[in-house]
């Protein structure tokens, strides 16, 4: 962090926002579900990352969590765990819709995708209504 945002930064946020919102910026994998029918973040859905064994052809759970207020879910992977390989994104919209007292037709969202270079960033939004979904590579 600069030494001027260093120096501003206890006039505008108390010291743990700030390390959460530069938490992101850590991991090389990062996501954004936003409720598009009523444009605002998809705040607390529980989401997981998984990792594809290549020998056994099985899915292995990396983390779960759930998105912030933002519906970001910061820190998703670290640059070290981080490698080439297949990965899935699991998002619980069922749970979400069912918290909202809405139902959905999609219980949840799984997005797959390759890693071939690892030192680049990812960044895997979810715009997502109760019946629809897309996703796209951002950065």
């Amino acid at each position: 962090m600069s030494v001027r945002l260093q120096h501003i930064k206890h006039h505008i946020f108390a010291a743990n926002q700030c390390a959460e919102m530069t938490a992101p910026l850590l991991s090389p994998l990062t996501t954004h579900v936003l409720n598009t029918g009523r444009g605002i973040p998809a705040a607390n859905m529980n989401l997981s990352l998984y990792l594809l064994d290549a020998t056994s052809s099985s899915w292995n759970l990396l983390r779960t969590g759930a998105t912030n207020d933002d519906g970001r879910s910061p820190g998703l992977i670290s640059k070290e765990a981080f490698i080439p390989g297949v990965y899935k994104m699991r998002f619980e919209t069922g749970q979400y819709w069912e918290a909202l007292g809405e139902t959905c037709f999609y219980p949840y969202v799984e997005i797959v995708f390759t890693i071939t270079d690892a030192s680049q960033k990812f960044h895997v939004p979810l715009l997502l209504s109760r019946f629809s979904y897309s996703t796209y590579r951002g950065s």
